[in-house]
C-alpha cells in the first residue's frame, strides 16, 4: 500500500515537473522589459513619448511599440491581450536583451551570444533528460523493475540539477551581463527622459516550481526503486 502510494506521488509530481518545464521551455515570456522616454530635437521640442516592450524566452524575442493607456495598473492584461499585432520577433540566441550590437563593440555582443548559446544548450538538455525521467517510469509501471525506477529518479534529480543552472544562468545574464545601466545612460544623451523596467515574467517563474516538483518526484522514486529491490531479496 505504502508503495502504491509513492508511486502514485512520484508519478504526479513528475508529470507536473515534466509539465512546467515544457511550458517554460515553450513559452516566450521569461523577461519582460520595458523602454521609453520622450526624445526632444530641440529647445523648443516637447517631444512624443514612445513606449517599447520587450518579452523573451527560449526561442524568440519580441518587441512592439504602443500605449498601455488605461492598463498602466494592469501591465499583465496589456502584455498578454493587448500587444498590437505587428510585433517584430526575432531568435532570442541571435539576439540578445536589450537590442544594442550597434552600441556594443563586437567582442562583447560575440560574448553575449556564446553565454546564451551556453544557456540554451543546457536547457534543452534539461528538457530531454525529463523526457527521458518519464519514458523509464513508464516502462518500470508496475514493478517491472527497481532498475529502471532508481534510473526514472536519477533521470528526475538530474533535470531538477540541469534546469537549476539554467535558472541561475539566467539570473545571471539579466543581474549582470545585460549591461542595462550603460544602455540607459546612452540613450539619456538623446532622451533625457529614458528609462528602462525589467521584470521576470512567468515563464521563468514556472521553472522553480518544476525543479522542486522534478526533485521531490526523483527522490520518491529512488526510494521506490530501493522498496522494491529490498522486497525482491
Amino acid at each position: 500500500m505504502k508503495l502504491n502510494v509513492g508511486i502514485f506521488f512520484g508519478g504526479f509530481f513528475g508529470a507536473l515537473g515534466i509539465l512546467l518545464f515544457l511550458v517554460a521551455f515553450g513559452t516566450d515570456y521569461w523577461l519582460l522589459a520595458t523602454e521609453g522616454g520622450k526624445c526632444t530635437r530641440g529647445p523648443d521640442d516637447i517631444g512624443e513619448e514612445k513606449m517599447t516592450f520587450h518579452h523573451e524566452g527560449f526561442f524568440w524575442r519580441c518587441w512592439f511599440s504602443g500605449d498601455v493607456g488605461e492598463n498602466t495598473t494592469n501591465i499583465w492584461k496589456f502584455w498578454y491581450t493587448n500587444q498590437p499585432p505587428s510585433k517584430n520577433c526575432t531568435h532570442a540566441y541571435l539576439s540578445p536583451f536589450p537590442r544594442i550590437r550597434d552600441e556594443y563593440n563586437s567582442t562583447s555582443y560575440d560574448s553575449a551570444i556564446i553565454y546564451r548559446g551556453f544557456w540554451t544548450i543546457l536547457m534543452l538538455l534539461g528538457v530531454v533528460t525529463v523526457l527521458m525521467a518519464g519514458f523509464f517510469i513508464i516502462c518500470a509501471a508496475p514493478y517491472a523493475s527497481h532498475i529502471l525506477y532508481k534510473t526514472g529518479g536519477g533521470f528526475f534529480i538530474t533535470a531538477g540539477i540541469i534546469f537549476s543552472l539554467v535558472v541561475v544562468m539566467y539570473v545571471i545574464w539579466v543581474q549582470a551581463m545585460a549591461d542595462l545601466e550603460n544602455y540607459e545612460n546612452m540613450k539619456k544623451k538623446d532622451c533625457p527622459d529614458f528609462t528602462v523596467h525589467v521584470r521576470y515574467g512567468w515563464s521563468f517563474i514556472l521553472a522553480p516550481i518544476g525543479i522542486f516538483f522534478a526533485l521531490f518526484a526523483g527522490m520518491l522514486f529512488l526510494l521506490v526503486g530501493r522498496t522494491i529491490y529490498l522486497h525482491s531479496d
